[in-house]
């Protein structure tokens, strides 16, 4: 493996060998008015039809023959910056945006200029800026990452109330989840209905669907990519809003000018604080609220050298006769280095932490029951980009990640006697190295290449269990166990992960593209419920899960009207995957000693057409996302043999957001979602003995109807006060009507007899929200 990464990096070079005296121009591209760091802002020399992009922490390079040029610097929404340069050797230039004028009179979708979506590399990537997200209607008035997400091609769920979102027929833990590059292994707030990102902190969201470099692993679908503001370095600002059911509140400025800056933001729901009153004495100790804080400093040691600090903390809490919380604790440091104009670095340490716990209060000491889950990572991540000329820029980097896994430490007291039902602890360690070149190819075409070499180990202190065969779809025994002490490997495997996209542009209005990616996975979320729950269990590969693999072709056509008013895609992509867990039926998920011999392993296969259209500019903007796709898998013992969908297949999902500025006032935005029903388990026949009727599946079949379809329509109107000049407070008024004609979406379908008559079956449509939902909030800065 080595060799092929000295080979690859000598052919790269090998390129730019022979050249005329070239010199290079870099530094940051920032908001004047915050000094936030401009992500994806466009450097260009248009008298040479050169340019680049700055990178997510707003670094550019741009090498360029000796001589004079205007060098010009835009990014949507702020002034372009045109600059006289002479190059007679290498400089460092800094540039800051001001905000456009015309910016504040209508709305733009995107954060980046609207021709990357036919000049970028990148295929089967949606952006949305935390402006945008706060536009779109949502549960209660409250704006959320995840649901945003959720209006995009190519993105499903299984329905309300449900934690994750699955993309690309994958499951909900096949996406890669970053908060500041530490994962995130539960996105979901109040089971589901809202995510742990605070969109007052949220500085850019990316989802990477396809063509994923080498630089990103360890999940098999996507990698949802949310970077937090670093704190305006200009003057202190502040930030929150008052709902019905949570309030937030976000603090930012400089504690140097200019070189140290902080962000803190925090939210707390009180459903619970306003519903006391009205409970009776049997629920006066309820407990049901959420919070969580989000905090980041970041300080600039010189021009070379600037380091950031970032967490979150949040927690779920709910109880009634019972406790029940869970939560996610995430640290991240960061170290950006400059070595010189071409090389930069960036090294990331992080911690992330989540948990739950489950217990019964109960008065009398005598009976009792507690357990605790977790699975906790630690991870140092170096990452280098190497700006070798203006058609080869050079990216490589590795990761190391150790992790702990705790599947049960649980315990039950009966009549004063503490038994415990705990499971033994987990431990793995996964590492990868990476290498990537992006590479213009005269003036049309495009390529990014490279490769992942990826490797796990599970690791002792444990138990390595062999099981026998036996019949698919039935539990395999126990056939013996092997100890291994502590850091010695039980199982290890290694994969090679290949990555290439190109780019041909067509014209100036349009491009086709086409990627290939390989993915490897080895962490599993083992649930066997409708949807993915707080308390479904995170377990590495072993030597009985083998870790999860994916293959990924994608080509799409990218155009724009109307000097990039209008931008649209057309996708089509095909997955194959391998290893894919399902369980026998009736396997047993908790406090199982044995669960391993209750997995099944098989393939699966998600392919699909994805249609985008959007409008980024004016008083009227808003996108178009329909998705036709299927997802099914194939495992030995289920539905024998053959072929079935998943239960997050849905064939057609429509989204239409739209959003409209009538005056300074008033503002106005829409939803409207479709999606075809999932599949379900249903009997085909039934037998009845002595009155008592039992639901029979003649064929074993898996997944052999649909619930109903999914359908919602979503409003809200913002009304702005007139704007006083002189006065730094500033508010809105957001009133929003969800699921505006009380759509009685279908969540699941169960079967329980008549009452009155047991030989008659009743079908029940259980439905998470019944109704329509208004809500009024206010939001406010200073």
């Amino acid at each position: 493996m080595k060799k092929i990464f000295l080979l690859f990096l000598f052919t790269i070079l090998l390129q730019s060998a022979y050249s005329q005296e070239k010199y290079t121009i870099s530094g940051y591209v920032k908001a004047s008015e915050s000094g936030e760091e401009l992500i994806g802002a466009t450097i260009a020399v248009r008298a040479l039809s050169v340019g680049v992009s700055a990178n997510v922490y707003g670094f550019y390079s741009l090498t360029l023959p000796e001589g004079t040029y205007q060098v010009t610097y835009s990014y949507i929404g702020y002034q372009d910056l045109v600059k006289e340069v002479t190059l007679t050797k290498n400089q460092k230039i800094g540039v800051e945006l001001g905000e456009s004028v015309n910016a504040l009179e209508e709305v733009v979708i995107e954060a980046e200029g609207a021709e990357q979506n036919i000049r970028s590399i990148e295929m089967s990537v949606n952006k949305i800026d935390a402006k945008d997200i706060k536009k779109i209607p949502a549960l209660l008035g409250e704006a959320d990452v995840v649901k945003s997400v959720l209006l995009l091609p190519g993105v499903s769920t299984v329905g309300e109330g449900s934690t994750g979102f699955n993309v690309r027929g994958g499951g909900v833990d096949q996406n890669l989840v970053l908060l500041d590059e530490a994962p995130v292994y539960n996105s979901s707030h109040l089971f589901g209905f809202f995510s742990v990102f605070n969109p007052d902190a949220v500085k850019n969201v990316k989802l990477i669907k396809g063509g994923i470099a080498p630089e990103y692993g360890g999940r098999l679908s996507s990698i949802l990519d949310v970077r937090m503001k670093e704190g305006n370095s200009k003057k202190f600002t502040g930030s929150g809003g008052l709902g019905l059911i949570f309030s937030r509140l976000s603090l930012e400025g400089p504690l140097i000018k200019d070189r140290t800056s902080f962000i803190v933001a925090g939210r707390r729901s009180y459903a619970d604080v306003l519903a006391k009153p009205f409970l009776g004495d049997d629920l006066s100790g309820s407990k049901f609220y959420f919070y969580d804080l989000t905090a980041k400093v970041n300080h600039k040691i010189n021009e070379n050298n600037r380091i950031f600090l970032s967490g979150y903390f949040g927690r779920d809490v709910f109880g009634s006769g019972f406790a029940f919380n869970w939560g996610n604790a995430t640290a991240t440091a960061r170290w950006n280095h400059i070595f010189n104009e071409k090389l930069f670095m960036n090294v990331t340490a992080f911690y992330s932490d989540y948990d739950y716990s489950f217990g019964i209060e109960e008065d009398d000491p005598r009976d009792d029951f507690s357990w605790e889950s977790s699975i906790i990572s630690y991870s140092i991540k170096p990452d280098f980009s190497y700006y070798i000329d203006n058609k080869n820029t050079l990216k490589f980097g590795g990761q190391f990640i150790y992790y702990d896994f705790k599947p049960a430490e649980a315990f039950f007291v009966s009549d004063g006697q503490k038994n415990s039902i705990s499971l033994p602890e987990k431990y793995a360690a996964e590492s990868g190295v990476y290498i990537q070149n992006e590479q213009r190819i005269g003036s049309r075409t495009s390529l990014l290449y490279g490769f992942r070499i990826s490797r796990f180990d599970y690791l002792g202190k444990g138990l390595k269990q062999n099981y026998r065969d036996s019949i698919p779809g039935i539990r395999r025994p126990l056939d013996s166990e092997e100890s291994f002490d502590k850091l010695e490997s039980i199982a290890d495997y290694a994969n090679f992960e290949p990555r290439l996209s190109i780019k041909y542009d067509l014209n100036e209005l349009s491009s086709v593209k086409a990627s290939y990616n390989r993915m490897s996975q080895y962490l599993h979320l083992i649930s066997n419920t409708v949807a993915s729950t707080p308390i479904d269990l995170w377990l590495p590969t072993t030597n009985n899960i083998k870790p999860q693999l994916a293959d990924q072709v994608a080509v799409g056509y990218f155009r724009n009207f109307a000097k990039n008013k209008y931008e649209a895609s057309a996708e089509v992509y095909y997955k194959d995957f391998q290893n894919q867990i399902d369980y026998i039926d009736n396997a047993d998920i908790f406090f199982n000693e044995q669960l391993e011999g209750d997995l099944l392993s098989g393939d699966g296969r998600a392919f699909g057409l994805e249609l985008f259209v959007k409008k980024n500019k004016g008083d009227l903007t808003g996108w178009i996302s329909y998705t036709i796709a299927r997802t099914e898998r194939q495992v030995k013992g289920i539905n024998r043999g053959k072929w079935y969908p998943t239960r997050f297949d849905r064939a057609h999902n429509l989204s239409v957001v739209t959003s409209y500025k009538l005056n300074e006032k008033w503002s106005f935005s829409a939803n409207f979602i479709y999606s075809s029903g999932t599949p379900a388990t249903f009997p085909t026949n039934r037998y009845e003995i002595q009155g008592i009727v039992l639901p029979h599946n003649d064929e074993d079949a898996r997944n052999n109807f649909r619930i109903p379809s999914y359908h919602r329509f979503d409003i809200s109107a913002t009304l702005t006060p007139k704007k006083n000049k002189d006065r730094k407070f500033k508010g809105e008024w957001v009133f929003s009507v969800y699921n505006l004609y009380s759509r009685r979406n279908p969540f699941s379908i169960f079967f329980e007899q008549d009452d009155l008559d047991p030989r008659v079956t009743n079908a029940i449509r259980f439905s998470v929200i019944g109704s329509f939902v208004p809500a009024v909030s206010y939001n406010f800065n200073f």
